[in-house]
């Protein structure tokens, strides 16, 4: 097995052109938080100085700074947020009994503790949000698993932001995921195999001989492990790395799970059904820290140009993986919130202005 040499990771790292990020010595909570603030308010905001803060060690550190960041890494403007969802959202919807039995089994989803009316009105803001995008983009077909998503995003920053937050995620990073057929997330799924071959040919040739596929990380990818992981702390740390990060990324780091548990693998009976049983259950101790180190060092010694001249992966193409660079390119020229703010105030004194002087003109016509 070629072991990968791991630099000590104490949170700094470099933004590279592919979407992936180098490493370097870093500095402590209070620096982090320091350095965000001044990327927020920078103009044009420092948006890879936020998505260094996104990948490193803790990640964005809290939602108050994930409620400013993760629009920014999604180039949104929060003075532009979608309206609530009205009640004819939920009518005639072809998805929405669907929508409604999973979001009715997301109990697990919200923090334990939580009182069962305050649940009940976050799963009804739950469907609307979900029904909303979906209704916005006619082209995207839901996927179960999609809640998933919608429910941390939702969790986090509140209803209207998670509508504007899953809207562009559904259009990029998720939008292989909503093709009407599985036929791109199995292609996103063929990424997997080609990495393990790369890095340890013996784990590879025994799964291929046990048949296990790659099925096993099907939830791990769609819901960006928002379904497999009992801890929402977790959850979060690697949303932020996503969100931060190529498409692709969930897939490396579902290669690094399976790296990490080799040994238990190849101890495994060599058969479908053993494999698969221990591979799906995926650990809840997990090093995620060292995991998500791991997948940005093979991201970058075996990026996805690399992993898709094999023939297995030239018949399709991801939508997700060739709008990227144009999606985060887009996101470097963004306003800091607070101008942002004051350009929203002048344009709605400067339209009612001119809808008062409307209104004036409309009545003396009609005087």
């Amino acid at each position: 097995m070629k072991r990968l040499k791991r630099k000590k990771q104490n949170g700094g790292v470099v933004v590279n052109g592919n979407g992936s990020f180098t490493r370097e010595p870093g500095c402590g909570r209070k620096q982090k938080l320091a350095e965000i603030h001044q990327a927020l308010i920078s103009d044009p905001v420092d948006i890879e100085t936020l998505r260094r803060a996104a990948v490193s060690k803790g990640g964005l550190l809290t939602d108050e700074l994930r409620r400013k960041v993760w629009p920014k890494l999604l180039n949104i403007n929060v003075y532009e947020l979608p309206h609530k969802p009205g009640r004819d959202v939920r009518e005639n919807h072809k998805d929405y009994n669907q929508v409604v039995l999973d979001v009715r089994r997301s109990m697990k989803r919200f923090p334990k503790g939580m009182p069962a009316s305050e649940r009940a009105v976050l799963q009804e803001q739950l469907i609307d949000i979900i029904l909303e995008v979906l209704k916005r983009n006619t082209q995207l077909h839901y996927y179960q698993g999609y809640h998933d998503v919608a429910v941390t995003l939702l969790l986090v920053v509140g209803e209207r932001m998670a509508i504007a937050l899953l809207d562009t995620l559904s259009n990029y990073h998720l939008r292989d995921f909503m093709d009407p057929t599985m036929d791109s997330t199995k292609h996103i799924l063929n990424y997997l195999m080609p990495i393990l071959e790369q890095v340890d040919l013996e784990l590879h040739d025994f799964m291929i001989r046990a048949e296990v596929g790659t099925i096993f990380a099907l939830s791990w990818l769609i819901t960006w492990y928002g379904h497999v992981l009992s801890e929402f702390k977790h959850t979060l740390r690697l949303y932020d790395f996503f969100l931060a990060s190529h498409p692709l990324m969930p897939i490396y780091l579902a290669a690094t799970i399976v790296l990490h548990r080799e040994k238990e693998v190849k101890q495994t009976e060599c058969d479908m059904a053993m494999v698969h049983h221990l591979l799906s259950r995926i650990p809840q101790d997990l090093p995620y820290e060292l995991l998500i180190g791991q997948a940005q060092d093979l991201f970058e010694k075996y990026p996805p140009s690399l992993l898709a001249k094999r023939a297995a992966l030239q018949s399709r193409k991801s939508r997700s993986i060739s709008t990227f660079q144009a999606f985060q390119l887009s996101t470097l020229h963004q306003r800091p919130d607070s101008v942002l703010q004051r350009l929203t105030k002048a344009q709605g004194s400067t339209t009612s202005r001119h809808g008062r002087s409307g209104q004036l003109a409309k009545g003396l016509r009609w005087r």
